[in-house]
């Protein structure tokens, strides 16, 4: 079964205005596109932890789709390049916040809950690649020697 959305025409900015849409209808403040060049790279925003305001990043790892699409038999070639690949990663981006918001919505858990492992750390890493860096030790308290 070919990628989700492979055959998209949506332009990412147009999907990033989706996001973002929904993100604020569940409370994410200060929304902020990362860019590298001219083109989208990452989505940030704010969300409140008890109390405090807190980052989370959302990347659109565009080069994992194109070697998805570029694998893939079942996609013609025509849907296997860069820009292609940017507004597939970019519309996947959008069906997965979609679906954590419906979480959110049901209350099965909150805006800060599903979005955790993008929440970025003092280092400007994202929980997820600072454990992935670091190994489970940064979540058990031990110090690498």
């Amino acid at each position: 079964m070919p990628i989700l959305n492979y055959t998209t025409k949506i332009d990412p900015f147009r999907t990033i205005a989706e996001i973002h849409a929904c993100l604020v209808k569940y409370g994410a403040k200060n929304i902020s596109v990362d860019y590298e060049g001219q083109l989208p790279a990452a989505l940030t925003f704010l969300a409140e932890i008890n109390g405090e305001f807190v980052s989370f990043r959302l990347p659109s790892n565009h080069i994992g789709v194109l070697r998805a699409m570029k694998k893939d038999r079942d996609i013609p070639p025509r849907y296997k390049t860069e820009d292609q690949a940017r507004r597939v990663a970019w519309r996947i981006t959008k069906d997965w916040v979609e679906a954590q918001m419906a979480i959110v919505q049901a209350e099965l858990a909150t805006l800060p809950e599903v979005f955790l492992p993008y929440l970025v750390t003092p280092s400007g890493q994202t929980l997820f690649n600072a454990v992935n860096d670091r190994g489970l030790k940064l979540l058990t308290g031990e110090r690498s020697q």
